[in-house]
């Protein structure tokens, strides 16, 4: 007994509404441009400079413990993660902590460190500090200027593959969709302040390879029935295709998201910016590989090319589905 979350034969016109939902991601990209120009976004402590502490004690970690000691003294974003190596012995407990530049100075002051110290040391006694690092704003600014190098080589790169195997249309659909989820994920961030550092970078090129992948997958069958039916028009052969892959794409889909969910309730604070990018990007990546690279398809046309003969020519099945 197989599960089936779409039934065979299934016949549902995707294009019947495809200026719709074209013009629903319009606005989205819209509103999230706008919502970036106005609000920009609530960069990490990786953009904006701060300080890395090391801390080591015997006793096990509790990042809400540590958290809670250190809320109290208002320093803005503050980030602590427990370090795991196996190297370690088992009475060495290892915490990051990443606290924001204050007042717009390049790094912690002794005084602000001090205050740390002191507040951890009253709910840890053993805690020592073992390094104190500092990155400073130009440091910050040349993370972003890679991370946007980083974002829009992979789109240029998706580019020039999908061009190579299909053609110039399948290209443009495909770069049009992973511009789209780009642009709806970094708004989402913008509109809800989410800290966005470079997990978030991280996350973004994860949804840039799924959302491709999606595309591809529906593309790669659209060429096969191009092939087949030849004189069926191009919107038919598109939800014929989207029909036929629907159950792959919708099964990926849910058991992605079922583990990032359970990430998201149970991975903690550290990870949750992750996993919130990448439950977005799951969601809008499904829905454009559908509703926006396939609308751009379909707007564009594919030329068929009559003058080839095809594989069939000459025998007894030269007709069969043409």
């Amino acid at each position: 007994m197989r599960l089936k979350l779409i039934a065979d034969g299934t016949t549902f016109d995707f294009f019947k509404r495809w200026k719709v939902w074209f013009g629903i991601s319009a606005v989205m990209m819209v509103i999230a441009f706008v919502s970036f120009l106005l609000q920009g976004l609530n960069y990490g402590i990786d953009f904006k400079g701060g300080t890395t502490i090391r801390t080591e004690s015997a006793l096990a970690i509790d990042v809400g413990v540590y958290r809670a000691a250190i809320d109290p003294l208002g320093l803005g974003d503050v980030t602590i993660t427990e370090v795991f190596d196996p190297t370690f012995g088992a009475d060495q407990n290892v915490a990051m902590i990443r606290i924001q530049a204050q007042d717009g100075a390049e790094a912690a002051s002794p005084a602000v460190i001090e205050s740390v110290r002191a507040a951890l040391q009253a709910v840890v006694p053993d805690i020592q500090f073992v390094s104190v690092e500092s990155v400073g704003p130009k440091v910050s600014g040349e993370l972003i200027q890679t991370a946007i190098i980083a974002v829009v080589l992979a789109i240029v790169a998706v580019l020039i593959y999908i061009w190579m195997r299909f053609e110039w249309q399948f290209a443009v659909g495909a770069v049009v969709a992973l511009i789209h989820d780009v642009i709806l994920t970094i708004g989402i961030f913008s509109e809800l302040q989410i800290r966005f550092d470079l997990a978030i970078i991280a996350a973004l090129l994860t949804i840039v390879g799924y959302s491709l992948n999606d595309t591809v997958v529906v593309f790669d069958r659209v060429r096969e029935n191009l092939r087949k039916y030849k004189q069926k028009p191009l919107a038919e052969v598109l939800n014929l295709s989207i029909n036929e892959t629907m159950s792959r794409t919708l099964m990926t889909s849910v058991t992605t998201l079922i583990a990032l969910l359970a990430l998201f309730a149970l991975g903690g604070d550290v990870i949750r910016g992750f996993v919130f990018a990448m439950i977005w990007g799951v969601i809008v990546g499904t829905y454009s590989s559908i509703f926006v690279a396939s609308a751009i398809l379909l707007y564009l046309g594919v030329k068929r090319d009559w003058s080839k003969p095809t594989d069939t020519t000459g025998n007894q099945f030269a007709n069969v589905d043409a």
